[in-house]
């Protein structure tokens, strides 16, 4: 985004984004300014037209502006041709609000968006901070970090120059689950008994069909558990056509509750036991809830970050990494049933996932802008 000027002098701009893994710890790092007593209306977004920051920054009480483009395949296609029109377009576009905006500092969120306000910055003399989520930088904050002032990290060791371990920016919902845990609370918001052991599984907003068809296969062994309770976050990709043939435990059995989406995710972390899911920027999110993990990277993930993620999450104490292709019903099964029956080594996975937690990221990195924009 970029930023109008503040009564202080100084201006800011949060850009980038174009997935909800880039925009939500801009979004916490945007409030944490503001609770430090910036004006909202001296933080500007910009980000992609097809991202969710149309919606989700004007509900959030900022101002953005949206790129025309998409993604470039790492393939020759025709939509490519059409991509990288739509970048030189939004490339210009970047540039010319930059110069309009004029702002003290501009934060890149990641995201091929942020491209075109990073050249901006560059060719205007704006300084650049860089947030960064994962173990491994992507391709705009490596593409940057030669001029970047400062890097943002998650993880110690981040491949950036100029490095500042901050942690990621957490939502406020998840924070304040963190500060006040409430899990019998959570169990009854999302109708989940109090007296089960819990297992959160989720894979982003469209999914996993590899964990999916694991959970399946879980869900119809243990079908006559009644220790047991799993809420399951299918994802929109493949909801309809699991949901036709989802298994149904017997009555008295495991509790099973398949969901298509989790809008209430500080709740899910809450309530849950052990969670089965992906290894993105919202491993920190399990951190803050010390919740004990199994972690199955996404293999196609750039650079492969979200095993470098899992790895160093697992090197805490506080997580299993399961890679992908092994994944499947015996093997989940095989490694909650070895979790479930110690309950000491889940107590100290949690103590430990505790323990590496950030709380105050969203502070944190918000303090190296602020001396970043100061100069």
């Amino acid at each position: 985004a970029l930023a109008k000027s503040k009564p202080d002098g100084l201006s800011y701009a949060s850009q980038g984004v174009g997935t909800a893994g880039h925009l939500l710890p801009g979004l916490a790092l945007a409030r944490a300014l503001v609770a430090g007593g910036h004006e909202p209306a001296s933080l500007h977004f910009v980000g992609s037209a097809r991202g969710p920051e149309s919606v989700m920054v004007p509900q959030s009480g900022f101002t953005v502006d949206v790129l025309p483009g998409r993604g470039i395949q790492r393939r020759l296609t025709p939509a490519n041709v059409v991509a990288v029109v739509d970048l030189a377009r939004a490339l210009v576009r970047g540039v010319a609000l930059v110069r309009r905006h004029r702002p003290e500092v501009v934060v890149v969120l990641g995201g091929y968006a942020s491209a075109a306000c990073g050249l901006g910055a560059v060719l205007h003399r704006v300084p650049i901070v860089l947030l960064e989520q994962n173990k491994r930088a992507g391709a705009v904050n490596r593409l940057l970090r030669r001029v970047a002032r400062a890097a943002a990290v998650s993880f110690a060791g981040t491949d950036l120059p100029r490095a500042v371990v901050t942690g990621n920016p957490l939502r406020p919902e998840i924070r304040a689950m963190a500060e006040h845990p409430d899990p019998l609370a959570a169990r009854a918001a999302l109708g989940l008994p109090a007296d089960r052991t819990v297992i959160g599984v989720f894979a982003g907003s469209l999914g996993s069909r590899r964990i999916n068809e694991a959970v399946r296969g879980l869900v119809e062994r243990w079908a006559d558990r009644s220790d047991l309770a799993i809420r399951h976050v299918i994802g929109s990709r493949d909801f309809h056509d699991y949901v036709a043939d989802a298994p149904h435990p017997p009555p008295g059995g495991l509790v099973y509750q398949p969901v298509r989406y989790e809008d209430r995710m500080h709740l899910l972390l809450d309530a849950s036991d052990l969670a089965v899911t992906r290894s993105g920027g919202s491993v920190f999110e399990l951190m803050a809830a010390g919740l004990p993990s199994i972690l199955v990277p996404l293999p196609i993930a750039t650079r492969d970050h979200q095993m470098a993620n899992a790895r160093a999450v697992a090197a805490t104490g506080g997580a299993v990494v399961v890679p992908d292709a092994e994944l499947d019903g015996a093997r989940l099964e095989a490694e909650l049933d070895g979790l479930l029956a110690d309950p000491e080594r889940l107590a100290a996975m949690g103590r430990a996932m505790r323990g590496a937690a950030r709380i105050d990221a969203a502070e944190r990195a918000a303090e190296v802008v602020e001396a970043v924009a100061r100069g």
